[in-house]
Parts: C-alpha cells; structure tokens; sequence
C-alpha cells in the first residue's frame, strides 16, 4: 500500500471534495506549506473522448499567456542556410545529418525537436528513438515547420505541447507556483478554451468531464468550470 505524507494528507484536508473556482482553488494550492523549490503548477483535463479512435485524439501546442517559468531545451532540424537564424533564436543544436547521428548514437539532453518540412524524410529514421520520448517532430504540435526559426524562438521560451493518454486525459504545465493568481489563472483558461476549440467533431456526450489543477508535490483541487 502508497504511504502518503503527512504534508499531502492535511493538504488533502484542506483542499476538501467539493469543486471550487478556479481562483480559489489556485489561491489554495499557493497556501499550501512550501518545499524547497519553486514547483509546477499543472492543470489535467479529463475528457469525454475515446482515445482508441483516431478522429477523437487531442493533440496540439499553446503558448500560455504569462509563459510557464522555465525555458526550454530547443534542437532544430533544418537546412545549412536556416542554422544561423536557429541558434540565435534559441537552439542548443541545428542541422541535419550530424544531429541525426548524434541522437542516434544516444544523445537527448533536449526538451523539444522541430524540424523543417524538407529535411523530415531524413528525421523520420529517428522515429524509433523520438516516439517513446515523445519528442518527434510533427505538424500537428507545430514542431514540423517551414518556419524553424520562429518555431524555436516560441518553444524555448515555454511553449507547451500536450495530448491525450489511453484514459483520455490531457495534462500540462500551465506556470510555477511563485506566479500570481491572476496570471495562473489567465493561464489555466487560456488552456481550458483552446482545448473547448479543438473539440473533435467525433466526441460524443460530456466533453469536459472533469478539471483538476495541483503543484508538483501537492494533492490535486477539482475545478468548478
């Protein structure tokens, strides 16, 4: 049996069954007692989708409002003449067959790939290695772009990427438990109405079912949305 912490217990106390606000339940998790780092605030959706079909899966990218406190290890796949404009966006790494290999050999010190629409055929042979990562490039998270360089500079400076697990819930960082109520809640909506938007036209019944937000070592408030 999972023994939970003393801490986690009375914040479990504190935080109640019944749904809040989403003002107050970020205002709760701020007065939870403090560890010795800055932890994540994280927002996870659970919809009313089926994860096995493949017109009901949500996959995507935003760039929250207020960012989310951290910056991103970028890497970029791209042609010669874009790897300038790469780097002084904000990769760590750019190029092609040399960065291929590298990761082939067994480098990932990196938090996302974008790579350009013309060297993908070459990308595509990591596939293997990236896809358990969850860190191959494609279009539908906006990693796979003619605008490399644009791309980089939005996902190094804390654009977020999600999609759904085998239970149909979405899970994101949404910004650091140090920001300001307001800016964690413009946030977390922000979040909540792109995921509204991009609804599948396939998805049946209660699309929202439920909405919890919570910091990295807190137990987790149910959102009245």
């Amino acid at each position: 049996m999972r023994v939970r912490s003393k801490r986690y217990k009375k914040e479990s106390e504190q935080s109640g069954a019944e749904a809040v606000s989403l003002t107050d339940a970020v205002e709760k998790i701020k007065s939870f007692k403090s560890v010795k780092f800055d932890q994540s605030m994280e927002c996870v959706m659970q919809l009313g989708i089926d994860p096995k079909q493949a017109d009901q899966l949500i996959r995507g990218s935003i760039s929250l409002p207020n960012g989310i406190g951290k910056q991103k290890k970028v890497i970029a796949f791209c042609e010669d003449s874009d790897i300038e404009a790469a780097q002084k966006a904000g990769a760590i790494e750019a190029g092609c067959d040399e960065l291929v290999k590298k990761i082939s050999d067994g480098w990932a010190d990196f938090d996302v790939a974008i790579a350009s629409p013309k060297v993908m055929g070459k990308v595509g042979k990591l596939g293997r290695v990236l896809g358990p990562q969850g860190k191959m490039p494609s279009p539908k998270n906006g990693t796979v772009t003619a605008d490399v360089a644009a791309a980089v500079a939005e996902f190094a400076a804390g654009k977020v990427e999600f999609r759904n697990d085998a239970g149909g819930n979405v899970h994101v960082v949404v910004g650091k438990q140090s920001f300001e109520t307001a800016k964690l809640v413009e946030n977390i909506e922000a979040f909540i109405s792109h995921i509204k938007k991009i609804k599948p036209a396939a998805a049946k019944g209660t699309y929202l079912k439920r909405i919890c937000i919570s910091a990295t070592m807190s137990h987790g408030i149910t959102v009245d949305y």
